[in-house]
C-alpha cells in the first residue's frame, strides 16, 4: 500500500498551505475576537477552487475525490479552523445541489456557489431532533407545483448570512422514508433567524435558528426524487465527517508544530523544557496519535472515494477517533504552553475552544461508537472491517 502523495497531490496541499498562511492565519485572531464572518476570504478561496472541491465538473466544481479533498481542507485548518471548517459545510451543500438538483436549478445557483460570491447553508437539525436525525418534524406540503414549509431548524452554520439554504423536510409519513431535500433560497418570504448565538468556539461562523412560516418553494427545487432526502443526507454526513476530523488533524498539526519550538525555548531549572523527560514523552505521544488519526482519516476517504459498502463504518471511526486525538493534542499544546497557552496573546486557547465542538458535529462521538458497534455485532463483520 503506498501511502506517497502524488505530485497533484501535493500541489494541491502546498496550494492550501500558501492560502492559509498568506490569508487566513494572520486573521483568524481577529476574525475569532470580532466574531467576523469573512466572505471576502471564502470569496479568494473560491478562486482557487476550495469552494467545489468535489461538486461535480459539469456543475463548475472540481470533482475531486474525498482523499484529494481532505487533503486541501487539512491545510487550510492549520490557518483558521473555524472559516475552514465553514467551507466544507458550505461544500457539502453545494455539492448535493450540484449532484442532486435538476439542471436549471444547477445553471442558477452553483456557478456562483463554486465561486465562493454566494454562499450555502445546511438544514438537518431541529430543536427535537439531533442525533435522530430520521425524526426531524419541519414538514413540506405539497400544493400544486409549490412546496409549503413550516418548522424551524437549528445551530445552522452561516444561517442569516448565506445565500441559499439546502434544507431536509418530511414530505411524507415518519421515518427517514417520508424524508426529501429541498433548495430554498435564503430570503424566501416566511423565513426569519434567531439570533446569532454565544458559542465557545467557531466564532468566526454564526450560527443561528432558521424558522420556516408558510415557506414556499416550487417543487422544481427539490434535490432528487420525493422520500429520497434522508438518503442524501446520509451521504453528505459521510463525507462530512472526514471534513470535521480533518479539521481537527489541521489544527492539531499547527498546535503542535507551535508547542515544539516553543518547548525549545521556554526555559526552566536551568534548561529548555524540551530537554526535559517528560516533555519528550508528551510530544512523542502527541504526534503519535496525530499521525494515527490522519490514516485514519485517509483511509475513510479511500474507503468512500471507491463506494467500499463499509464506507460509513470507516468514516465514523475516523470522525471518532481524530475529533477526540485532535482535541487531546490541542489540549496537551496548551498545556505545555503553561499560562501563557490559556491567554489570547496566543493561538493555543482558540485552538481548544474551536477543535471541541467537533467531537458533537456531524453525528456525536457516542453515535459514532453506536454505529460502529451495530456494524461490529453483525454476523462476519470482522471479516470484512480490517
Amino acid at each position: 500500500m503506498d501511502f506517497t502523495l502524488s505530485a497533484e497531490q501535493q500541489a494541491f496541499a502546498d496550494s492550501a498551505r500558501a492560502f492559509a498562511e498568506d490569508v487566513l492565519a494572520p486573521n483568524a485572531a481577529r476574525w475569532d475576537a470580532e466574531a467576523i464572518f469573512p466572505k471576502d476570504a471564502l470569496a479568494a478561496a473560491g478562486e482557487l477552487g476550495f469552494m467545489g472541491m468535489y461538486t461535480p465538473e459539469a456543475a463548475g466544481g472540481l470533482g475531486m475525490g474525498r482523499l484529494d479533498a481532505s487533503l486541501i481542507v487539512e491545510e487550510l485548518a492549520r490557518g483558521c479552523t473555524t472559516t475552514t471548517a465553514f467551507l466544507t459545510i458550505h461544500n457539502m451543500a453545494t455539492s448535493m445541489i450540484g449532484k442532486y438538483c435538476r439542471e436549471a436549478v444547477i445553471e442558477a445557483w452553483c456557478p456562483e456557489l463554486v465561486a465562493g460570491t454566494k454562499l450555502a447553508s445546511y438544514c438537518l437539525t431541529e430543536p427535537g431532533a439531533g442525533s435522530d436525525a430520521a425524526s426531524l418534524r419541519t414538514r413540506a406540503e405539497r400544493d400544486g407545483d409549490d412546496y409549503v414549509i413550516n418548522g424551524a431548524k437549528v445551530f445552522i452554520s452561516g444561517a442569516g448570512d448565506t445565500d441559499v439554504l439546502v434544507v431536509m423536510l418530511r414530505t411524507g409519513d415518519p421515518g427517514p422514508k417520508g424524508i426529501s431535500a429541498l433548495l430554498v433560497p435564503a430570503d424566501a418570504p416566511g423565513i426569519s433567524y434567531g439570533k446569532k448565538e454565544e458559542k465557545m468556539g467557531w466564532n468566526a461562523q454564526p450560527t443561528r435558528m432558521v424558522s420556516f412560516d408558510n415557506v414556499r418553494v416550487p417543487v422544481e427545487n427539490r434535490l432528487g426524487e420525493e422520500g429520497q432526502g434522508f438518503s442524501i443526507a446520509m451521504e453528505g454526513l459521510d463525507g462530512g465527517r472526514i471534513n470535521i476530523a480533518t479539521c481537527s488533524v489541521g489544527t492539531a498539526q499547527q498546535a503542535l508544530k507551535e508547542a515544539a519550538a516553543y518547548v525549545q525555548e521556554r526555559r526552566q531549572f536551568g534548561n529548555a523544557i524540551a530537554e526535559f523527560q517528560g516533555t519528550q514523552f508528551k510530544l512523542a505521544d502527541m504526534l503519535t496519535e496525530l499521525v494515527a488519526a490522519r490514516q485514519m482519516i485517509r483511509l475513510a476517504a479511500s474507503k468512500l472515494d471507491v463506494g467500499d459498502p463499509q464506507a460509513t463504518t470507516y468514516c465514523a471511526m475516523a470522525k471518532r477517533f481524530a475529533t477526540d486525538a485532535g482535541f487531546q493534542v490541542c489540549n496537551d499544546a496548551l498545556q505545555l504552553f503553561g499560562g501563557y497557552g490559556y491567554i489570547r496573546e496566543y493561538p493555543l486557547e482558540r485552538y481548544v475552544r474551536d477543535t471541541r465542538v467537533h467531537q458533537i458535529l456531524e453525528g456525536t462521538n457516542e453515535i459514532m461508537r453506536v454505529i460502529v458497534a451495530r456494524r461490529l455485532l453483525m454476523e462476519g463483520a470482522l471479516e470484512v472491517i480490517r
